[in-house]
């Protein structure tokens, strides 16, 4: 079976008719990572005994029922920093190198239990600390659109098996942005859903008030039934939501959105956002207003010290939650040193790369004696005016509409050497983690240059289903015709 363009509801749809099977698929899944993982680099690692063992059984399993669970047979990657129980997990780190967990994060085992085979974990920025993918200690992911240039971080390699056909849906995780900035520059949905609303148990962390396991697909549909089945309270997780999860499949029956009002922040239009970028999510929102819905204006007042105010905070907790890798207890542990000083030192300087040691140094100095206060604390305050000023623009829209990334994929090695210019890269999503917010990338358009281009859709709290709704009526109406050829 050709499995490129598969979605989750066209595998169904061929395995209840006989056209296929789940070894087929499979086994063909496999054929295409080895023949465009050495181009692309979206793997670290490859599951393909485990998953074809997996695939046999399901297929027998098949003989007995036409009831097919919501994942049955779906091929799914996961990003490298979700614990999976007997695979490698390495965060793209060279600290973790040899390190296979125990046990597996609680999102990746609901996937497993609603039938899903797990096809191998994908390459990212080093403990998920980057916005183009070029932190990994393992090497760079390639964007399948045009392979000079990045796929977006951190979960560069979970969005290119997507986009690629590696896979039919993935899991990543977005802190700052890792999910929705890859799925825009690569082309496909992307879903942050509300902090809470997904358990952390089993991603390794990085900013525990901001981590967030995230959602890639090909359709708005993809994404709702991977959502419906990772939803949801975990008593292993003491932050995730006891709020009830809706359907989120019956919420896109409805192609409904007149009467839809759309928040305008104009603080996401001014400088630093390419012109295309620009042109391509306004006429996204005018075919909203063409479906029936309405546009206000709102103000996101408080968004220009979201960069500064993201840094501080993410630094700061990404400090503390990577002092556990120590040498100590597993991974990585220097050799040929003389005291349990250097062992710290050592294992810490070899082990971990240079972005994260920069994100180390920041938060260690700002949660330091006599700049606590300064930093931190401030940075606190300005995250409850950011969230204040969400719920304000909520009071008079329904969703809010902006650009996910000021620019189209940047080029490999460009924005490098420049921190800054990279940070600026998230300017438009971190304040949806700092407010802890769901947001979805939706396939707008493309540059001259044919390179993707998406639009994000901002929704409250715990309000995924209208998001979703939103985005599926849109893609219903206005589909991405264009297809990607590697």
């Amino acid at each position: 079976m050709d499995i490129v363009g598969l979605t989750i509801e066209k595998l169904h749809k061929a395995i209840k008719n006989k056209e296929t099977t789940v070894t087929e698929v499979c086994q063909a899944t496999f054929e295409r990572i080895e023949k465009l993982n050495p181009k692309l680099n979206a793997f670290l690692n490859i599951n393909k005994e485990k998953s074809l063992e997996r695939a046999k059984t399901l297929d027998a399993k098949l003989k007995n029922t036409l009831d097919l669970p919501p994942l049955f047979g779906v091929t799914v990657a996961i990003k490298d920093n979700m614990c999976t129980e007997g695979i490698t997990t390495t965060c793209g780190s060279k600290i973790l190198e040899n390190f296979v967990p125990p046990y597996s994060a609680t999102a990746v085992l609901r996937l497993e239990e609603a039938g899903a085979i797990i096809v191998g974990k994908t390459n990212c920025d080093e403990f998920a600390m980057g916005s183009s993918n070029e932190n990994s200690a393992y090497g760079v992911v390639h964007n399948p659109w045009d392979l000079t240039r990045v796929p977006g971080g951190s979960s560069g390699g979970s969005a290119a098996a997507v986009t690629a056909d590696l896979s039919i849906v993935a899991l990543g995780s977005d802190t700052g942005g890792s999910v929705r900035e890859p799925a825009s520059f690569c082309g496909i949905f992307g879903l942050k859903p509300t902090y809470g609303r997904v358990s952390r148990y089993g991603l390794v962390a990085f900013g525990s008030s901001l981590d967030q396991i995230g959602q890639f697909g090909k359709t708005t549909l993809d994404v709702a039934k991977v959502l419906s089945v990772v939803a949801g309270r975990d008593p292993n997780d003491a932050t995730s939501s006891n709020c009830e999860v809706p359907d989120y499949l019956a919420a896109l029956k409805s192609l409904d959105i007149k009467g839809l009002r759309v928040g305008i922040p104009k603080e996401a239009f001014g400088a630093g956002l390419n012109p295309e970028v620009k042109d391509n999510v306004e006429k996204a929102i005018k075919n909203l207003e063409t479906l029936g819905a309405t546009t206000v204006d709102v103000t996101l007042a408080h968004s220009e010290y979201a960069i500064a105010d993201y840094y501080i905070i993410a630094t700061a907790e990404a400090s503390a939650n990577l002092a556990r890798f120590d040498g100590v207890r597993y991974g990585f542990r220097s050799e040929n040193v003389k005291n349990l000083s250097d062992m710290y030192k050592y294992t810490r300087d070899l082990g971990f790369g240079a972005e994260v040691k920069r994100r180390i140094m920041l938060g260690t100095y700002v949660l330091s004696s006599g700049y606590y206060d300064a930093y931190y604390l401030k940075a606190q305050k300005v995250r409850t005016l950011i969230e204040q000023d969400f719920r304000n623009a909520f009071t008079k829209c329904d969703i809010i509409a902006m650009p996910t990334a000021p620019v189209p994929a940047f080029k490999l090695g460009e924005k490098t050497e420049d921190p800054l210019e990279m940070y600026l890269a998230d300017i438009y999503t971190v304040t949806l983690n700092l407010a802890g917010l769901p947001g979805l990338n939706v396939p707008c358009g493309f540059s001259q240059g044919g390179l993707p281009i998406g639009c994000q859709l901002v929704a409250p709290h715990f309000q995924e289903a209208k998001l979703l709704q939103v985005a599926n009526t849109y893609e219903q109406n206005y589909p991405n015709t264009k297809h990607l050829e590697i």
